[in-house]
């Protein structure tokens, strides 16, 4: 049973950003970051070396993909699911700005 399901978030359009940018990727990298969202919904409680806490409610899923890359799934926990508002891949070690920034105006989207 899923402890924590997740869930897309959705755009006043009816888009969903991070299903957008997983269906962009490659089928390997969709993988292993499906699989790392799945680990997710089903290992309550969440930490280190799966999530890590950015501060504010949010989290980050961290997966290694091939060739040395890392991706990170922004999410924040509301309504009893995890959802999931920014995905990317990283290009230093720094989580950009900018990118967690669109995480927490998504964030706040979903509280208004």
């Amino acid at each position: 049973m899923k402890r924590l399901p997740a869930a897309f978030f959705r755009l006043a359009s009816g888009r969903e950003p991070v299903r957008e940018w997983l269906l962009s990727l490659s089928t390997e990298d969709r993988k292993v970051i499906g699989d790392d969202i799945r680990d997710l919904e089903f290992a309550r409680p969440i930490g280190m070396p799966l999530c890590r806490p950015l501060g504010g409610g949010l989290w980050e899923v961290r997966s290694d993909l091939a060739g040395n890359r890392i991706a990170r799934v922004i999410f924040c926990v509301a309504h009893g699911q995890a959802v999931l508002l920014n995905g990317f891949v990283k290009k230093s070690q720094k989580t950009p700005r900018g990118e967690l920034e669109l995480a927490r105006r998504r964030q706040k989207e979903m509280e208004t």
